[in-house]
């Protein structure tokens, strides 16, 4: 079993096209292809947390997207999953939603937005929400931005997240 991360997918959002510039020429192929890239990496046993924005599109799409999506999904709400409550993302195909950050192996702060950390703090943020903007970095000695813009349009599993950290800790 394997986990893996990524936040903003923005299903079925058209804005979002042009105002992250995504190359795809229509939504519905952004959402095939997010769906494809997702599962060419996550199997049945895997662990996804989505750390929110996962979609525009109405309930019934909604649901048969996560059905055709690997693995078990666990998703923090962020600022554009506000409309369900937790209850209905679960009701939905998530295995757990919720509208607070999680902690992951005692470490990782899992959140929507970044959060505040140092060096001098034992956590490293895992966010979202940020995209493409230049303000942030893709990575830093205590946080990595896992929106989909920065990732490949595909899940970040923990191995290479580790290892983004690593890396940028050895600069």
């Amino acid at each position: 079993m394997s986990v893996f991360f990524l936040a903003d997918t923005h299903f079925g959002d058209g804005n979002i096209l042009r105002y992250e510039n995504r190359p795809f020429a229509t939504v519905e192929e952004m959402d095939r292809e997010l769906i494809r890239r997702w599962n060419e990496k996550v199997g049945a046993g895997d662990t996804v947390f989505h750390l929110g924005d996962f979609s525009a599109r109405g309930e019934e799409e909604d649901r048969a997207i996560l059905s055709q999506l690997a693995g078990e999904k666990v998703l923090v709400l962020g600022n554009h999953d506000r409309h369900r409550t937790p209850a209905q993302w679960r009701s939905l195909g998530f295995a757990e939603a919720v509208p607070w950050p999680l902690v992951w192996e005692g470490f990782f702060l899992l959140s929507h937005e970044p959060l505040y950390v140092n060096r001098n703090m034992p956590y490293a943020n895992v966010f979202g929400h940020v995209h493409g903007n230049p303000a942030y970095r893709d990575v830093s000695p205590r946080s990595v931005c896992v929106s989909v813009e920065r990732t490949g349009f595909a899940p970040l599993s923990a191995r290479e997240l580790r290892e983004r950290l690593q890396n940028e800790q050895s600069v």
